[in-house]
């Protein structure tokens, strides 16, 4: 019996016959003094006690009690405190009700009733002793006088006695654990319904206590705390360290709230150790559930108590870091399995993460794998294999895949990942992220894996593990190992063949995009063809597959000549490398609509693209990405237009600085165009000719956008000379007109500027009717004017012509 409870009897406690005393677990517990105040839980507190029904639910060692005491101790109640310490589960109801009784006469609550069990004489009093027939038919404990029959009008004695007061009362029930529908519970539920709205409960448990709390949550008549509220926070962590004389970084503080989950018990228990530690930051970085003080105190608490079927289902699903009703049935069979919803109900140390999910508490959860690797080690590789199998056949690539490699099942693993077509999450083509083991497999590792002849997944699994940590001979390797090993698949696996041979394709795009441009189209090209035997949810999923395919293929379209193919690549490839988070594709896809844009004489536009390029969060060009020149030959062009030349000159050097280490003769020969644009702009004559004839980097198709580019800038070289100085100090004049900076015919309306700006984010007519609040014909009504007075028929030239007026 604890300290709280070791209370002397006061008078007037009522007795249950002349030889039984009640026991002495009635009034407000004494304040500890190791107490951490916490106010925002009791703040919440107080708050609650203005309803009928207050549950502070959490697991062992959580800190509950100590709140609720606090709460007692040191904030204004609406009524006097009646205090109830219960006998957990096994509460029996004479002892239950006589220690009501007991408490709400300390607490100085005057029931006259009370001094004996009387007849209903009210209509409440009648439906409270009359409503709950389990009271009446429940059997008496040998060791009560009293018959079970007559707690029910004692029920009703009480809720009669409290309806007929004008004060509020206050009734703590410290861990009230009854099993629903026992006699302690049904009563509750009654005296809560009748005596409402004077009586005001407070329910400390370790699960939630059978009060039928949807009925009163629906009703708004519920306050909640529970297992993340009670979790410390790192404030009250320093706290509690601060009484063990504990001084760390708050650095430190923070990584042992994280690594206990906020447990009071294991912060408590770590700050003991800490006391005598000689490096406590040393200690935190250690401190975990397989710390002996907490597996000690967990095991005894929680642990022990439990049946043999729970305690299976315990043990098993430790593995895990999600589980539900199916996957735990998986893993500890139908008998334990069956003990999933008690589970649920019991152990607060259960942690619901919604659709069913549910997280295990992280330092119980570390427990149950140290007492799992203690008494059965051998079922580990098992229950991980069969966690895995569930795990991929449900979709959950990510948890699948951990548990393959921790049950030392390479092949399955790299089967799951080229089955779903994740080989960009090796790559680190998105933001998803698979276990880092796998960027650790090797060739190597792939010959010495069991059966000999291992499965062309493992080898591409390698292949794509190795080109992300830089070792591309060794991705040369596991490809060509790959490749060997997909051709002796049968035919009559044709899909899996497929998906092998995509995920080659991903695997060389990547590695050629680069060093081979030429190799590198082809594998895209690869790419495309096989994207049509996939399915099409799978490849929604994957959009960082298409971003590398379509970035891959608008860069060459451009240098082919295939200025609208580009274009579309390009934009394709943007929005696709956004739904993948990509940064650096989405750079390389700006990169190229920049040099697109300002091929085409586009200078405005080809400057703002280029200066998304390289806007944080988008990752800077490095030495060897061919992204760098291609940027700088377009800054030193619009600076060119701009008339500009030290700053288009300091932009060429940086762009021959890029080309040593990343050559790209189409981005070299467009620099040797602007050049001669510089030199021509820094000496005030326009040259005769600035693209030549023999230009071998040009083709055919490029040739009259790229003169034409370039006639436009000569032309704003020779209105830059008409306006200089003559010889009497006054300007010359000019007469041509600026047709592109003329604003459109008529001036946009608000909601015709709320489109275009939507249209600039590349969103579908049905995004913006979404988002606007539009219909779809009314979105299309307004795109047609915006085109109309835009003068133009396609939405990419009415965002360009947009960004030239200065519109976005």
């Amino acid at each position: 019996m604890d300290e709280w409870s070791k209370r002397q009897r006061p008078p007037g406690t009522h007795v249950i016959s002349p030889a039984t005393a009640l026991p002495p677990r009635v009034g407000v517990p004494p304040l500890p003094t190791w107490l951490v105040p916490r106010p925002r839980l009791t703040d919440r507190l107080s708050r609650g006690v203005l309803g009928p029904l207050t549950v502070v639910v959490g697991p062992v060692g959580a800190g509950k009690s100590a709140l609720v005491v606090e709460w007692a101790h040191t904030r204004d109640a609406p009524g006097p405190v009646a205090w109830v310490t219960c006998d957990g589960a096994g509460e029996l109801p004479d002892v239950f009700w006589a220690r009501v009784r007991a408490a709400l006469r300390e607490a100085g609550v005057d029931l006259p009733l009370l001094s004996g069990v009387p007849r209903p004489r009210t209509a409440a009093s009648a439906a409270c002793a009359a409503s709950p027939p389990s009271l009446a038919s429940a059997p008496a404990s040998a060791s009560a006088p009293a018959s079970a029959a007559e707690w029910p009008l004692l029920v009703a004695a009480l809720a009669a006695g409290l309806a007929a007061r004008e004060d509020p009362v206050v009734l703590v029930l410290d861990d009230f654990q009854p099993e629903t529908g026992s006699p302690v519970a049904e009563g509750m539920v009654c005296l809560l319904r009748h005596a409402a709205p004077v009586l005001r409960v407070v329910v400390v448990s370790r699960r939630d206590p059978p009060l039928h709390l949807h009925r009163h949550r629906l009703a708004g008549e519920l306050a909640e705390v529970r297992t993340a509220d009670l979790a410390f926070d790192d404030r009250e962590t320093a706290a509690l360290l601060a009484q063990h004389g504990v001084e760390v970084p708050r650095q430190v503080v923070s990584t042992l709230r994280k690594r206990a989950d906020g447990w009071a018990a294991g912060l408590r228990l770590a700050a003991m150790s800490m006391e005598e530690h000689p490096q406590p930051e040393q200690f935190v970085g250690q401190f975990a559930g397989d710390d002996e003080a907490v597996v000690s105190y967990l095991v005894e608490e929680v642990l022990d108590g439990q049946s043999p079927a729970m305690r299976r289902l315990l043990l098993t699903t430790s593995v895990l870091e999600h589980l539900n009703a199916e996957l735990a049935t998986e893993l500890a069979g139908k008998e334990a399995g069956a003990q999933f919803a008690a589970l649920v109900r019991q152990n607060s140390f259960l942690q619901y993460a919604g659709n069913g999910w549910y997280r295990c508490h992280r330092m119980f959860a570390d427990v149950l794998r140290v007492r799992l690797r203690h008494e059965a080690p051998g079922l580990l590789p098992g229950l991980h294999g069969r966690a895995a199998a569930w795990l991929g056949e449900h979709g959950l690539l990510a948890e699948a895949v951990r548990h393959a490699i921790t049950a030392g099942d390479w092949c399955y693993a790299s089967r799951l990942v080229v089955h779903q077509l994740a080989i960009g999450q090796v790559l680190a083509l998105t933001d998803a992220h698979l276990p880092g083991e796998l960027v650790g497999l090797t060739p190597a590792d792939v010959r010495g894996l069991p059966p000999h002849s291992p499965d062309p997944e493992t080898a591409l699994v390698a292949a794509a593990a190795a080109l992300r940590r830089g070792e591309e001979p060794v991705c040369a390797a596991a490809l060509e190992l790959a490749d060997r090993l997909v051709g002796e698949l049968p035919r009559e696996e044709a899909d899996r063949i497929a998906r092998c041979r995509l995920s080659h394709a991903v695997v060389r795009m990547a590695r050629d995009r680069c060093r081979d441009p030429q190799a590198a189209r082809a594998a895209a090209a690869d790419t495309g063809r096989l994207f049509a035997q996939m399915p099409r949810a799978l490849l929604a999923d994957r959009p960082e597959l298409r971003a590398l395919a379509l970035s891959i293929r608008g860069r060459a379209e451009l240098r082919e000549g295939g200025l609208k193919a580009a274009e579309a690549s390009l934009t394709a490839g943007l929005k696709a490398a956004g739904a993948a988070a990509n940064g650096m594709l989405r750079r390389d896809c700006l990169t190229e609509l920049a040099l697109l844009e300002v091929l085409r004489g586009r200078f405005r536009a080809a400057d703002e693209l280029a200066g998304q390029a390289q806007r944080p969060p988008l990752p800077a060009c490095t030495p060897g990405d061919p992204s760098g020149a291609a940027l700088h030959v377009v800054r030193a062009w619009v600076g060119t237009a701009r008339l500009e030349p030290s700053q288009a000159r300091c932009e060429l050097a940086r762009a021959q600085a890029a080309l040593r280490t990343a050559p790209d003769p189409f981005v070299a020969g467009i620099g040797s165009l602007v050049a001669r644009l510089v030199g021509a702009v820094e000496s005030g004559t326009p040259p005769a000719e600035v693209v030549p004839d023999a230009a071998d980097w040009l083709t055919e198709s490029l040739r009259r956008p790229v003169r034409e580019a370039c006639a436009a800038s000569l032309g704003a070289i020779r209105a830059h000379a008409l306006r200089l100085p003559r010889a009497d100090g006054r300007a010359a004049v000019t007469t041509g007109r600026q047709d592109d900076d003329r604003p459109p015919v008529d001036p946009l309306s608000a909601r015709e500027q709320d489109v275009l700006r939507r249209l600039a984010q590349m969103m579908t007519t049905e995004e913006i009717a979404e988002e606007l609040y539009l219909s779809v014909n009314t979105v299309k009504t307004h795109l047609k004017s915006v085109y109309r007075k835009l003068a133009v028929t396609r939405r990419s030239a009415a965002v360009r012509r947009a960004r030239e007026l200065e519109l976005l």
